[in-house]
């Protein structure tokens, strides 16, 4: 794998006649970053997620990796899908093998290479996701954590320099999330760049390097800890604030904090507190 910038310059998509769903929208995926796209039930973020990884052709704008314009025909879909892979939200939309190892090696066996390259992009993907102890593992009989997994390491055997989730934490109990989380930062250090939609901001902020905020068919794009506390953006997006920068907002305000960057999550607020009530060090 190796990084890749992609690109979303003016995109126009409607679904119905005078009903845009995104309207002169534009967004930079940096190479090697993890970005999060948020917004509110039907603000897009499907949407540009499909445009982004050449699923949908959008009416107008583009897309482009590493300055090269996406071009909608059999070869440029097929190279651009060598970089760029989306997993969908419901992972029974992509599974469809008798088993795991079957399903994992569909993709790379599609492109053709020899059968030793496959199994060693199969092992490498299941490996990365957590799951290689279910290589043998018919897929109805997996967990709905298990199945998320084994479709984003179906999307990884591909090796895509950039990996769209769209909505990968949805349904999880706290530990699938931890385990998901945790194979998408080896996915990132392996050398992928990581883009998720969510509705969790406070996922978003704990988790990403830059967000995304589809509000208004557009897209807002920035760091976590300035946008997320941005309470005008966040009204207009139908999302609500962290909970982690209004507790440490309201601590600073009653001298508990000092100033500077609000913690992103339980830990670091804890690690910020005074060791004794009344004691503030940095005084």
């Amino acid at each position: 794998m190796s990084h890749r910038t992609i690109t979303a310059e003016g995109l126009v998509v409607g679904y119905e006649r005078g009903r845009r769903v995104l309207d002169g929208a534009s967004l930079t995926i940096p190479a090697g970053r993890r970005l999060a796209v948020l917004g509110a039930n039907g603000s897009g973020k499907t949407t540009l997620l499909r445009c982004l990884s050449g699923a949908l052709r959008p009416d107008a704008g583009g897309v482009a990796v590493d300055g090269e314009l996406l071009h909608h025909t059999r070869r440029g879909l097929r190279r651009h899908r060598q970089e760029v892979q989306l997993v969908l939200q419901d992972p029974d939309d992509q599974l469809f093998s008798a088993s795991v190892t079957q399903d994992v090696s569909f993709g790379p066996l599609n492109l053709g290479l020899p059968e030793d390259e496959v199994r060693t992009r199969v092992a490498e993907a299941l490996a990365l996701l957590a799951v290689d102890g279910l290589a043998a593992r018919p897929t109805h009989q997996l967990s709905y954590g298990e199945r998320k997994r084994v479709a984003i390491a179906g999307a990884v055997a591909m090796r895509p320099c950039v990996l769209l989730l769209d909505e990968p934490t949805a349904g999880l109990d706290p530990s699938a999330v931890a385990e998901t989380l945790a194979a998408l930062d080896r996915l990132r250090a392996s050398g992928s760049t990581v883009v998720m939609s969510t509705h969790d901001v406070d996922l978003a902020l704990r988790w990403a390097d830059e967000v995304a905020v589809v509000v208004d068919r557009r897209v807002v794009q920035g760091r976590p800890e300035e946008l997320l506390a941005d309470d005008g953006l966040l009204v207009r997006a139908r999302l609500d604030r962290p909970w982690a920068l209004t507790v440490g907002a309201r601590l600073r305000d009653l001298g508990l904090l000092p100033d500077g960057p609000l913690p992103v999550d339980a830990a670091a607020l804890l690690a910020a507190l005074p060791d004794r009530p009344g004691v503030t060090p940095w005084t």
